[in-house]
Protein backbone atom coordinates (compact mmCIF):
# COMPACT_ATOMS: atom_id res chain seq x y z
CA UNK A 1 0.00 0.00 0.00
CA UNK A 2 1.32 3.31 -1.02
CA UNK A 3 1.56 5.81 1.21
CA UNK A 4 0.27 9.24 1.26
CA UNK A 5 1.39 12.66 2.10
CA UNK A 6 -0.91 15.38 3.45
CA UNK A 7 0.83 18.95 3.81
CA UNK A 8 0.05 22.37 5.59
CA UNK A 9 2.00 25.30 6.84
CA UNK A 10 1.38 28.44 7.80
CA UNK A 11 2.73 32.11 6.91
CA UNK A 12 6.36 32.19 7.65
CA UNK A 13 5.65 35.68 8.80
CA UNK A 14 3.46 34.88 11.54
CA UNK A 15 5.39 34.12 14.66
CA UNK A 16 5.91 31.36 17.07
CA UNK A 17 3.15 32.14 19.63
CA UNK A 18 0.84 32.57 16.97
CA UNK A 19 1.51 29.52 15.21
CA UNK A 20 1.32 27.95 18.32
CA UNK A 21 -1.89 30.02 19.11
CA UNK A 22 -3.44 29.11 15.84
CA UNK A 23 -3.14 24.67 16.35
CA UNK A 24 -4.50 25.22 19.87
CA UNK A 25 -7.63 26.73 18.61
CA UNK A 26 -7.74 24.43 15.45
CA UNK A 27 -9.30 21.30 15.28
CA UNK A 28 -7.40 18.44 13.58
CA UNK A 29 -10.61 17.54 11.63
CA UNK A 30 -10.16 21.24 9.91
CA UNK A 31 -6.93 22.23 8.96
CA UNK A 32 -7.00 22.76 5.46
CA UNK A 33 -4.06 19.62 4.37
CA UNK A 34 -3.26 19.76 1.00
CA UNK A 35 -2.81 16.33 -0.76
CA UNK A 36 0.92 16.05 -2.09
CA UNK A 37 2.18 13.74 -4.71
CA UNK A 38 5.72 13.88 -4.95
CA UNK A 39 8.09 14.16 -7.57
CA UNK A 40 9.98 11.32 -9.06
CA UNK A 41 13.06 12.25 -7.36
CA UNK A 42 11.04 12.07 -4.31
CA UNK A 43 10.76 15.91 -3.27
CA UNK A 44 7.24 16.61 -1.75
CA UNK A 45 7.52 20.30 -0.71
CA UNK A 46 8.85 22.92 -2.60
CA UNK A 47 7.70 21.42 -5.76
CA UNK A 48 8.61 22.66 -9.04
CA UNK A 49 6.94 22.73 -12.74
CA UNK A 50 9.91 23.55 -15.03
CA UNK A 51 11.88 21.94 -18.09
CA UNK A 52 15.24 21.92 -15.41
CA UNK A 53 15.08 18.19 -16.12
CA UNK A 54 15.85 18.55 -19.58
CA UNK A 55 18.85 21.01 -19.31
CA UNK A 56 22.33 19.68 -19.94
CA UNK A 57 24.21 18.03 -17.28
CA UNK A 58 27.10 20.23 -16.32
CA UNK A 59 28.56 16.89 -14.13
CA UNK A 60 27.49 13.93 -13.56
CA UNK A 61 29.22 11.17 -11.21
CA UNK A 62 29.05 8.53 -14.16
CA UNK A 63 31.03 10.58 -15.92
CA UNK A 64 33.52 11.68 -13.51
CA UNK A 65 33.83 7.96 -13.49
CA UNK A 66 34.71 7.36 -16.97
CA UNK A 67 31.17 5.11 -17.52
CA UNK A 68 29.13 7.79 -19.59
CA UNK A 69 30.38 11.22 -21.50
CA UNK A 70 26.83 12.64 -21.39
CA UNK A 71 28.03 15.61 -19.46
CA UNK A 72 29.09 19.23 -20.10
CA UNK A 73 32.48 18.70 -17.85
CA UNK A 74 34.62 15.01 -17.20
CA UNK A 75 35.76 16.14 -13.97
CA UNK A 76 34.82 18.56 -11.16
CA UNK A 77 36.40 18.78 -7.35
CA UNK A 78 34.98 20.15 -4.44
CA UNK A 79 37.39 22.97 -3.19
CA UNK A 80 39.95 22.12 -0.86
CA UNK A 81 38.73 21.78 2.73
CA UNK A 82 42.11 22.29 4.75
CA UNK A 83 40.53 21.83 7.96
CA UNK A 84 43.35 24.21 9.29
CA UNK A 85 42.66 27.87 7.12
CA UNK A 86 44.56 29.77 10.06
CA UNK A 87 47.52 27.90 9.28
CA UNK A 88 47.76 27.44 6.00
CA UNK A 89 46.88 30.83 4.67
CA UNK A 90 47.72 34.18 4.73
CA UNK A 91 48.34 37.52 2.92
CA UNK A 92 52.01 37.26 3.64
CA UNK A 93 54.24 35.02 2.26
CA UNK A 94 56.96 35.55 4.84
CA UNK A 95 54.19 35.12 7.26
CA UNK A 96 53.06 32.01 6.12
CA UNK A 97 56.68 30.89 5.43
CA UNK A 98 57.02 31.16 9.02
CA UNK A 99 53.86 29.21 10.47
CA UNK A 100 54.35 26.34 8.06
CA UNK A 101 58.15 25.51 8.72
CA UNK A 102 56.64 25.90 12.78
CA UNK A 103 53.85 23.06 12.04
CA UNK A 104 56.24 20.71 9.91
CA UNK A 105 58.43 21.20 12.73
CA UNK A 106 55.92 20.37 15.52
CA UNK A 107 55.13 17.30 13.37
CA UNK A 108 58.23 15.98 12.76
CA UNK A 109 59.09 16.14 16.55
CA UNK A 110 55.96 14.01 17.60
CA UNK A 111 56.73 11.64 14.42
CA UNK A 112 60.18 10.83 15.54
CA UNK A 113 59.87 11.15 19.43
CA UNK A 114 56.30 11.26 20.53
CA UNK A 115 56.34 13.85 21.92
CA UNK A 116 54.14 17.04 22.32
CA UNK A 117 54.58 20.56 22.57
CA UNK A 118 52.22 22.98 24.76
CA UNK A 119 52.20 24.88 21.88
CA UNK A 120 50.94 22.42 19.59
CA UNK A 121 49.42 22.44 15.98
CA UNK A 122 45.84 21.40 15.39
CA UNK A 123 45.36 18.05 14.64
CA UNK A 124 42.96 15.94 12.76
CA UNK A 125 42.11 12.24 11.51
CA UNK A 126 44.40 12.43 8.40
CA UNK A 127 47.13 13.73 9.97
CA UNK A 128 47.02 10.91 12.80
CA UNK A 129 47.06 8.82 9.71
CA UNK A 130 49.88 10.15 8.25
CA UNK A 131 51.96 9.71 11.66
CA UNK A 132 50.45 6.43 12.24
CA UNK A 133 52.02 5.68 8.56
CA UNK A 134 55.37 7.37 9.22
CA UNK A 135 55.18 9.87 6.63
CA UNK A 136 58.31 12.30 6.77
CA UNK A 137 57.52 15.32 5.65
CA UNK A 138 60.13 18.44 5.32
CA UNK A 139 58.60 22.48 4.42
CA UNK A 140 58.95 23.37 0.65
CA UNK A 141 58.83 26.49 -0.47
CA UNK A 142 57.46 24.81 -3.89
CA UNK A 143 54.27 23.94 -2.11
CA UNK A 144 53.41 28.12 -1.51
CA UNK A 145 51.24 29.41 -4.48
CA UNK A 146 48.45 31.60 -4.73
CA UNK A 147 44.56 30.74 -4.34
CA UNK A 148 41.16 31.88 -4.19
CA UNK A 149 40.02 31.84 -0.69
CA UNK A 150 36.50 33.70 -1.14
CA UNK A 151 35.92 36.06 -4.15
CA UNK A 152 38.55 38.34 -4.99
CA UNK A 153 40.73 37.43 -2.13
CA UNK A 154 43.51 35.87 -3.04
CA UNK A 155 45.86 34.88 -0.03
CA UNK A 156 48.94 32.69 -0.28
CA UNK A 157 48.33 29.20 0.28
CA UNK A 158 50.57 26.00 1.32
CA UNK A 159 49.45 23.18 -0.59
CA UNK A 160 50.40 20.26 0.75
CA UNK A 161 48.15 17.03 0.44
CA UNK A 162 48.99 15.93 4.05
CA UNK A 163 48.47 18.91 5.53
CA UNK A 164 45.16 20.13 4.10
CA UNK A 165 42.89 18.20 5.16
CA UNK A 166 40.91 16.85 1.74
CA UNK A 167 42.38 17.82 -1.86
CA UNK A 168 39.39 15.79 -3.69
CA UNK A 169 40.36 16.25 -7.30
CA UNK A 170 42.64 19.35 -6.96
CA UNK A 171 45.60 17.75 -7.35
CA UNK A 172 44.82 16.91 -11.24
CA UNK A 173 43.79 20.14 -11.68
CA UNK A 174 45.90 22.73 -9.80
CA UNK A 175 49.48 20.76 -9.80
CA UNK A 176 52.05 22.51 -7.97
CA UNK A 177 54.47 23.12 -10.49
CA UNK A 178 52.80 26.29 -12.01
CA UNK A 179 50.41 24.48 -14.76
CA UNK A 180 47.95 26.66 -15.54
CA UNK A 181 43.83 26.18 -15.41
CA UNK A 182 41.07 28.31 -15.30
CA UNK A 183 37.92 26.63 -13.45
CA UNK A 184 33.90 28.11 -12.42
CA UNK A 185 33.38 27.51 -9.36
CA UNK A 186 29.62 27.61 -8.07
CA UNK A 187 26.98 27.23 -5.33
CA UNK A 188 26.71 23.21 -4.58
CA UNK A 189 23.67 21.59 -4.61
CA UNK A 190 22.26 21.56 -0.69
CA UNK A 191 23.01 25.18 0.13
CA UNK A 192 20.05 27.82 1.91
CA UNK A 193 22.94 30.11 0.48
CA UNK A 194 21.27 31.97 -2.70
CA UNK A 195 23.09 30.93 -5.80
CA UNK A 196 26.54 32.54 -6.74
CA UNK A 197 29.22 31.99 -9.19
CA UNK A 198 32.98 33.11 -9.56
CA UNK A 199 35.88 32.05 -11.83
CA UNK A 200 39.37 31.76 -10.71
CA UNK A 201 42.56 31.06 -12.05
CA UNK A 202 43.79 29.33 -8.45
CA UNK A 203 42.82 26.62 -6.03
CA UNK A 204 39.36 27.55 -5.13
CA UNK A 205 38.87 26.65 -1.39
CA UNK A 206 35.40 24.40 -0.20
CA UNK A 207 33.91 27.73 0.75
CA UNK A 208 35.23 30.19 -2.27
CA UNK A 209 31.33 31.13 -2.59
CA UNK A 210 31.06 31.87 1.15
CA UNK A 211 31.17 30.47 4.38
CA UNK A 212 28.92 27.12 5.38
CA UNK A 213 28.53 27.49 1.68
CA UNK A 214 30.21 24.59 -0.40
CA UNK A 215 31.28 24.94 -3.70
CA UNK A 216 31.86 22.81 -6.84
CA UNK A 217 35.22 23.31 -9.17
CA UNK A 218 34.40 23.18 -13.02
CA UNK A 219 37.63 23.07 -14.48
CA UNK A 220 38.58 23.81 -18.60
CA UNK A 221 41.09 21.89 -17.92
CA UNK A 222 43.00 18.13 -15.90
CA UNK A 223 46.23 17.19 -15.84
CA UNK A 224 47.41 13.71 -15.79
CA UNK A 225 50.04 11.53 -13.99
CA UNK A 226 52.80 13.20 -16.46
CA UNK A 227 51.80 16.48 -16.39
CA UNK A 228 49.97 16.48 -20.18
CA UNK A 229 46.88 19.02 -20.21
CA UNK A 230 44.03 17.32 -21.42
CA UNK A 231 40.31 19.22 -22.06
CA UNK A 232 37.87 18.69 -19.33
CA UNK A 233 34.66 19.83 -21.34
CA UNK A 234 33.63 16.41 -23.15
CA UNK A 235 33.36 15.50 -26.92
CA UNK A 236 29.88 14.94 -26.38
CA UNK A 237 28.91 18.65 -25.01
CA UNK A 238 31.37 19.94 -27.68
CA UNK A 239 28.76 17.59 -30.37
CA UNK A 240 25.38 18.55 -28.69
CA UNK A 241 26.44 22.35 -29.10
CA UNK A 242 27.66 21.71 -32.78
CA UNK A 243 24.47 20.27 -33.43
CA UNK A 244 22.06 22.60 -31.98
CA UNK A 245 23.01 25.11 -33.19
CA UNK A 246 24.52 23.68 -36.84
CA UNK A 247 27.60 25.23 -36.19
CA UNK A 248 31.26 23.21 -36.57
CA UNK A 249 33.61 27.01 -35.41
CA UNK A 250 31.85 26.47 -31.53
CA UNK A 251 35.21 25.53 -29.69
CA UNK A 252 35.12 24.38 -26.07
CA UNK A 253 36.67 27.46 -25.01
CA UNK A 254 32.88 28.98 -26.08
CA UNK A 255 31.10 26.28 -24.32
CA UNK A 256 33.06 26.93 -21.01
CA UNK A 257 32.80 30.90 -21.41
CA UNK A 258 28.58 30.25 -22.72
CA UNK A 259 28.43 28.75 -19.21
CA UNK A 260 29.66 31.30 -17.22
CA UNK A 261 27.60 33.80 -18.78
CA UNK A 262 24.33 31.44 -18.22
CA UNK A 263 25.21 31.31 -14.57
CA UNK A 264 25.19 34.51 -13.93
CA UNK A 265 21.68 35.34 -16.00
CA UNK A 266 19.33 36.73 -13.02
CA UNK A 267 16.24 35.38 -15.19
CA UNK A 268 18.06 31.86 -15.37
CA UNK A 269 18.71 31.68 -11.11
CA UNK A 270 15.01 32.99 -10.41
CA UNK A 271 13.47 30.68 -12.45
CA UNK A 272 15.21 27.59 -11.36
CA UNK A 273 15.92 29.01 -7.73
CA UNK A 274 14.40 26.05 -5.95
CA UNK A 275 16.08 23.39 -8.43
CA UNK A 276 19.74 25.35 -7.59
CA UNK A 277 18.61 24.75 -3.94
CA UNK A 278 19.12 21.28 -4.13
CA UNK A 279 20.55 20.21 -7.69
CA UNK A 280 23.72 20.96 -9.23
CA UNK A 281 22.95 23.55 -12.52
CA UNK A 282 22.00 22.12 -15.56
CA UNK A 283 22.61 24.51 -19.23
CA UNK A 284 20.05 25.27 -20.93
CA UNK A 285 20.70 26.39 -25.23
CA UNK A 286 19.94 29.91 -25.47
CA UNK A 287 19.44 31.91 -28.70
CA UNK A 288 22.07 34.02 -29.59
CA UNK A 289 25.05 31.77 -28.59
CA UNK A 290 28.22 33.65 -29.46
CA UNK A 291 26.59 36.62 -27.63
CA UNK A 292 26.38 34.66 -24.68
CA UNK A 293 29.79 33.52 -25.20
CA UNK A 294 30.98 36.58 -25.40
CA UNK A 295 29.20 38.14 -22.05
CA UNK A 296 30.83 34.94 -20.10
CA UNK A 297 34.42 35.79 -21.61
CA UNK A 298 34.05 39.71 -20.70
CA UNK A 299 32.99 38.10 -17.31
CA UNK A 300 35.58 35.93 -16.96
CA UNK A 301 37.93 38.44 -18.00
CA UNK A 302 37.13 40.86 -15.57
CA UNK A 303 36.54 38.23 -12.92
CA UNK A 304 40.21 37.05 -12.91
CA UNK A 305 41.95 40.06 -14.42
CA UNK A 306 41.06 42.01 -11.67
CA UNK A 307 43.80 43.58 -9.66
CA UNK A 308 45.29 44.70 -12.83
CA UNK A 309 41.90 46.67 -14.23
CA UNK A 310 41.63 50.55 -13.94
CA UNK A 311 40.56 51.60 -10.30
CA UNK A 312 37.78 53.91 -10.12
CA UNK A 313 38.16 57.22 -8.98
CA UNK A 314 36.56 57.35 -5.36
CA UNK A 315 37.69 59.80 -3.31
CA UNK A 316 40.37 59.40 -0.31
CA UNK A 317 39.07 61.28 2.48
CA UNK A 318 41.59 61.30 5.35
CA UNK A 319 40.52 62.76 8.73
CA UNK A 320 43.93 64.09 10.26
CA UNK A 321 44.47 65.66 7.13
CA UNK A 322 41.03 67.50 7.10
CA UNK A 323 42.02 68.46 10.68
CA UNK A 324 46.19 69.31 9.64
CA UNK A 325 44.32 71.64 6.96
CA UNK A 326 41.44 73.66 9.24
CA UNK A 327 44.40 74.09 12.05
CA UNK A 328 46.80 75.52 9.31
CA UNK A 329 43.72 77.75 8.27
CA UNK A 330 42.85 79.34 11.70
CA UNK A 331 46.78 79.06 12.56
CA UNK A 332 47.27 81.08 9.35
CA UNK A 333 47.91 84.66 10.57
CA UNK A 334 50.44 83.55 13.23
CA UNK A 335 53.57 83.45 11.80
CA UNK A 336 55.44 79.79 11.40
CA UNK A 337 52.54 78.48 13.87
CA UNK A 338 51.70 74.63 12.54
CA UNK A 339 49.48 72.07 14.21
CA UNK A 340 51.71 68.93 15.09
CA UNK A 341 51.63 65.74 13.29
CA UNK A 342 49.48 63.06 14.86
CA UNK A 343 51.27 60.30 16.81
CA UNK A 344 51.86 57.24 14.12
CA UNK A 345 51.53 59.69 10.94
CA UNK A 346 54.53 60.22 8.71
CA UNK A 347 58.20 59.47 8.97
CA UNK A 348 59.47 59.14 12.34
CA UNK A 349 55.84 58.96 14.30
CA UNK A 350 55.21 56.36 16.49
CA UNK A 351 52.31 55.28 18.35
CA UNK A 352 49.15 53.15 17.53
CA UNK A 353 47.92 52.57 13.61
CA UNK A 354 44.04 53.71 13.52
CA UNK A 355 41.71 51.25 14.30
CA UNK A 356 40.27 49.74 11.62
CA UNK A 357 36.25 49.69 10.95
CA UNK A 358 36.12 48.13 7.36
CA UNK A 359 32.46 49.57 7.07
CA UNK A 360 30.16 50.02 4.18
CA UNK A 361 28.07 52.78 4.28
CA UNK A 362 25.63 51.84 1.09
CA UNK A 363 23.47 54.72 1.23
CA UNK A 364 25.96 57.51 1.47
CA UNK A 365 28.65 55.34 -0.83
CA UNK A 366 31.00 55.52 1.59
CA UNK A 367 33.74 52.72 3.28
CA UNK A 368 35.12 53.45 6.55
CA UNK A 369 38.21 51.71 6.62
CA UNK A 370 39.58 52.88 9.46
CA UNK A 371 38.82 55.56 12.72
CA UNK A 372 41.36 57.70 10.08
CA UNK A 373 40.22 57.13 6.38
CA UNK A 374 36.92 57.06 4.56
CA UNK A 375 36.50 56.27 0.66
CA UNK A 376 33.55 58.11 -0.94
CA UNK A 377 32.03 58.09 -4.19
CA UNK A 378 31.05 54.39 -4.54
CA UNK A 379 28.26 54.16 -7.55
CA UNK A 380 24.85 52.78 -6.30
CA UNK A 381 24.90 49.84 -8.77
CA UNK A 382 28.52 48.59 -7.20
CA UNK A 383 26.86 47.40 -4.61
CA UNK A 384 23.97 45.56 -6.70
CA UNK A 385 27.11 42.94 -7.80
CA UNK A 386 26.71 40.49 -4.86
CA UNK A 387 28.16 36.95 -4.69
CA UNK A 388 26.11 35.22 -2.15
CA UNK A 389 24.68 37.33 0.48
CA UNK A 390 27.67 39.54 0.15
CA UNK A 391 28.27 41.94 -2.90
CA UNK A 392 32.02 41.93 -4.01
CA UNK A 393 33.10 44.90 -1.89
CA UNK A 394 31.78 43.73 0.92
CA UNK A 395 33.78 40.45 0.49
CA UNK A 396 36.75 42.52 0.75
CA UNK A 397 35.95 44.53 3.84
CA UNK A 398 34.96 40.90 5.51
CA UNK A 399 38.43 39.30 4.56
CA UNK A 400 40.62 42.14 5.84
CA UNK A 401 38.98 42.60 9.36
CA UNK A 402 40.98 42.03 12.24
CA UNK A 403 40.16 39.35 14.32
CA UNK A 404 41.66 37.27 16.63
CA UNK A 405 42.76 33.72 15.93
CA UNK A 406 40.80 30.92 17.44
CA UNK A 407 43.47 28.45 16.99
CA UNK A 408 45.87 29.01 20.22
CA UNK A 409 48.92 28.60 18.85
CA UNK A 410 48.62 31.11 16.20
CA UNK A 411 46.92 33.62 18.50
CA UNK A 412 50.17 33.13 20.97
CA UNK A 413 53.00 32.91 18.58
CA UNK A 414 51.83 34.03 15.10
CA UNK A 415 49.28 36.99 15.39
CA UNK A 416 51.22 39.43 13.09
CA UNK A 417 47.96 40.67 11.37
CA UNK A 418 47.24 44.12 10.97
CA UNK A 419 45.15 46.15 8.63
CA UNK A 420 47.83 48.63 8.56
CA UNK A 421 50.19 46.83 6.90
CA UNK A 422 47.74 45.72 3.99
CA UNK A 423 45.80 49.29 4.10
CA UNK A 424 47.66 50.71 0.93
CA UNK A 425 46.65 47.68 -0.93
CA UNK A 426 43.26 47.20 0.01
CA UNK A 427 42.22 50.98 -1.22
CA UNK A 428 43.50 49.83 -4.35
CA UNK A 429 41.83 46.47 -4.58
CA UNK A 430 38.34 48.37 -3.13
CA UNK A 431 38.75 50.72 -6.46
CA UNK A 432 39.96 48.13 -8.87
CA UNK A 433 36.64 45.82 -7.67
CA UNK A 434 34.32 48.93 -7.73
CA UNK A 435 35.06 48.68 -11.24
CA UNK A 436 34.77 45.33 -11.79
CA UNK A 437 31.61 45.49 -9.92
CA UNK A 438 30.20 47.79 -12.19
CA UNK A 439 31.28 46.59 -15.58
CA UNK A 440 30.25 43.04 -14.19
CA UNK A 441 25.98 44.54 -13.70
CA UNK A 442 26.52 46.92 -17.06
CA UNK A 443 26.66 43.01 -18.87
CA UNK A 444 24.11 41.61 -17.02
CA UNK A 445 22.01 44.21 -17.56
CA UNK A 446 22.18 43.50 -21.17
CA UNK A 447 20.85 40.08 -20.64
CA UNK A 448 17.30 38.95 -21.70
CA UNK A 449 14.54 39.50 -18.72
CA UNK A 450 13.39 35.73 -19.85
CA UNK A 451 14.85 32.35 -19.68
CA UNK A 452 12.56 30.71 -22.32
CA UNK A 453 14.48 28.72 -24.54
CA UNK A 454 14.65 29.21 -28.40
CA UNK A 455 15.37 27.19 -31.19
CA UNK A 456 16.88 29.97 -33.94
CA UNK A 457 20.83 29.86 -33.78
Amino acid sequence: MSAKIFYFTLQDEQTKEEKLEWFESTPFEKIPFAHITPDKKANWINLTDNDFDSLLSLIDKEVKAGRSEEAVFQLFSAGVKTQRDEWVYDFSKEALTKRMKYFVEVYQERLKKGTRRELDIKWDRELEKYLERRINKKFEASKICPSAYRPFIKPYFYFDENFNGMTYQLPNLFPVGEKPNLAISCTDAGSQKPFMTIASDAIPDLHVVGAACSAQCLPLYRYDENGNRIDNITDWALTQFQTHYQDPTITKDHIFHYTYAVLHHPAYRTKYEINLKREFPRLPFYANFYQWATWGKSLMDLHLNYETIEPYDLKRVDASSSSRKQKKAENATIPGLEPPRPMGEGAGGEGKPPKAKLKADKTDGKIILDTETTLEGIPALAWDYKLGNRSALEWILDQYKEKTPKDPTIRELFNTYQFADYKDHVIDLLKRVCTVSLRTMEIIHQMPETVDHQTEK
